[in-house]
């Protein structure tokens, strides 16, 4: 469940190379395929999401959990969803269990965010690599992510949104949360690579 409110994004002069790159993503994803699943009642369709991306408030609790600990746990979650992904839900820092943390390697931007900066979880004798990320100084359009968590469920034991354990976006690169109410088909899954 999400509060229909929207979030107030206002924007903003944004750097010639994120400029570039929403462009080339503009066109990206005009190509939609020919499987689009239709929601049926109490669903929502991924192909309904926009683009660029819209942060919706989040109504249940969202929770994390690696190597046996509760790494997060939140009735205060925010959602980013834009079209062909299912959502990826971001944390507040607060509400994130920092003793499990370290920073990673690696960085990536994001056309419509800003740069990403990416955290192992470290518990006991398992890590995770590259588990979470987070957007230390966002872009000011989504400046309501900032330091705000966000989690591959592929690389943790489990995440859940309302008690309902979710299933990882397909691929190794995208981080939605799929739940049983979206229908697809999803981005990162063989073949969407122009979407």
């Amino acid at each position: 469940m999400v509060d229909s409110r929207p979030i107030q994004v206002v924007p903003v002069d944004i750097p010639l190379t994120a400029r570039l790159h929403r462009e080339a993503e503009r066109w990206a994803g005009s190509a939609r395929p020919t499987n689009i699943v239709s929601a049926g009642p109490g669903q929502i369709s991924v192909w309904s999401f926009p683009r660029p991306p819209a942060v919706e408030r989040v109504l249940e609790r969202v929770e994390v959990h690696f190597a046996g600990q509760r790494i997060a746990a939140t009735d205060r979650a925010v959602r980013v969803c834009e079209t062909a992904s299912p959502p990826t839900y971001y944390i507040p820092p607060a509400d994130v269990n920092q003793e499990y943390f370290c920073r990673d390697v690696g960085e990536s931007m994001c056309e419509w965010k800003g740069l990403a900066r990416y955290y192992a979880l470290v518990a006991g004798d398992q890590r995770a690599a590259q588990a979470a990320w987070a957007y230390p100084t966002p872009f000011d359009e989504f400046a309501m992510l900032a330091g705000f968590v966000s989690f591959y469920p592929a690389r943790v034991d489990w995440c859940s949104v309302g008690g309902e354990i979710v299933q990882p976006q397909p691929g190794r690169f995208y981080g939605g949360w799929v739940t049983g109410d979206l229908t697809g088909p999803f981005k990162g899954e063989p073949g969407s690579a122009g979407w």
